[in-house]
């Protein structure tokens, strides 16, 4: 098994892109990370609707946001690549350029201006996957995967922080980081375009032809849309258990999510490059135990009360987050190792259509559980996520599917 044992930056840089195409996702993700925090105080604020109408109108932006993806999988497919991360990138600039245009209580506009944000979304992960898998190859690929992750996420912590200390200016300040956001989504975009990558398709045989099938994929979705629950435990869970039911401190909440996101930042890569030694499957497996370890872990954190309940839950959320960094950088690898190169666009596609479903509805089951109390909260999370990592872990012990990696013609450990 070939396994990278060092981390280099100049390697990661060429694995993940090239420069061009790193600094296109570095200015891409500062600029979500300076309105996608406050795109809800943006239509409450400015545009003056409500809060229900603008969390609807958003989360409707997100849900119909999945549709474009089978298109993605297909354009993706027939060779493309950096032209789909420039659109996903170009998308978005529709979308923050119809918030100033949006006259005051015009629901309407704000909701097309969410659907194309969420378009955006939910098209770049996939379209960056491919990327990364056209240009690296093994476990090079896997470290440049979580390069990106690692990347995105400092990019993402930099511009809310920017966007945080603006908000002094009130709406105005809103109007100028949404008009920052789209400049900086031209930028990135133009320079995605640049990179100019593309591959050729892979003949598609014919019905009936000696092809590579394409993966049978339907355990790791399911347990996706489980695992993919971690994601929004610092941003909902959390705040939500220790502000309402144990009365602690906000802070308490913002300091577990800046610590999630500089662990993610330091700590993604290094862990990849550690696990892989191990099988892609096995590692996924042994996120799931560790997230439903952390689940049962903030369970007896809240039963210790208001004096050391809140520290507990931030000492617990350090172990939900090295769970949260070994599934992020085992599961798109994963997804990448098994499908054929004709059928790439497509697999990633259907991972990432799990993975948005999983964000979508993630925040309704989790307050709604949480309303029954910790436990049917955390037992809940904790049982689900042991199941899908069970799931994962008895495909793993049947007879691996090897994809071929077609520009090298060796067979990638999955």
């Amino acid at each position: 098994m070939a396994t990278t044992t060092k981390i280099r930056l100049r390697v990661l840089v060429r694995a993940s892109g090239g420069p061009r195409y790193a600094v296109a996702l570095a200015v891409d993700a500062l600029g979500t990370g300076l309105l996608r925090p406050f795109l809800l105080l943006y239509g409450v604020m400015v545009l003056r609707l409500s809060a229900p109408a603008t969390g609807v109108a958003m989360t409707v932006g997100v849900v119909v946001g999945l549709v474009c993806l089978p298109a993605v999988g297909r354009w993706l497919d027939r060779g493309a690549r950096s032209a789909v991360v420039a659109a996903s990138m170009l998308v978005r600039v529709l979308g923050v350029a119809l918030l100033p245009a949006a006259p005051a209580g015009n629901v309407w506009l704000f909701a097309t201006a969410a659907l194309f944000l969420g378009i955006g979304n939910q098209a770049w992960p996939a379209a960056h996957a491919a990327v990364v898998a056209t240009v690296a190859h093994g476990r090079e690929r896997d470290a440049a995967l979580a390069a990106g992750r690692a990347l995105r996420n400092a990019g993402l912590g930099a511009g809310a922080l920017l966007a945080t200390a603006s908000l002094a200016g009130g709406t105005t300040a809103l109007q100028v980081l949404a008009a920052v956001t789209g400049l900086a989504y031209l930028a990135a975009g133009a320079l995605a375009w640049s990179v100019r990558l593309r591959t050729h398709p892979a003949a598609v045989p014919a019905e009936g032809g000696s092809g590579e099938p394409a993966p049978r994929m339907r355990v790791l979705l399911a347990a996706n849309v489980v695992y993919v629950f971690c994601l929004n435990v610092p941003e909902i869970a959390l705040p939500l258990i220790l502000v309402t039911q144990m009365h602690a401190s906000p802070v308490w909440s913002a300091a577990i999510f800046v610590a999630n996101t500089l662990l993610v930042v330091t700590l993604q890569v290094p862990v990849t490059v550690l696990m892989s030694r191990f099988s892609r499957r096995t590692v996924l497996a042994l996120a799931g135990v560790v997230l439903a370890a952390s689940y049962l872990g903030f369970l007896a954190a809240t039963s210790l009360g208001h004096g050391w309940g809140a520290p507990a839950v931030a000492a617990v959320s350090v172990v939900c987050t090295i769970g949260e960094i070994v599934y992020a950088g085992s599961a798109t690898a994963l997804v990448t190792a098994l499908a054929p190169a004709r059928l790439l666009g497509r697999a990633l596609s259907r991972f990432q259509l799990s993975t948005g479903f999983g964000l979508a509805v993630s925040p309704a089951v989790i307050t709604t559980l949480a309303s029954y109390g910790s436990a049917a909260l955390w037992g809940s999370l904790a049982a689900a996520t042991l199941l899908s990592a069970s799931a994962v872990a008895a495909e793993s012990s049947r007879r691996p599917h090897r994809a071929c990696t077609a520009r090298r013609g060796v067979r990638d450990d999955a």
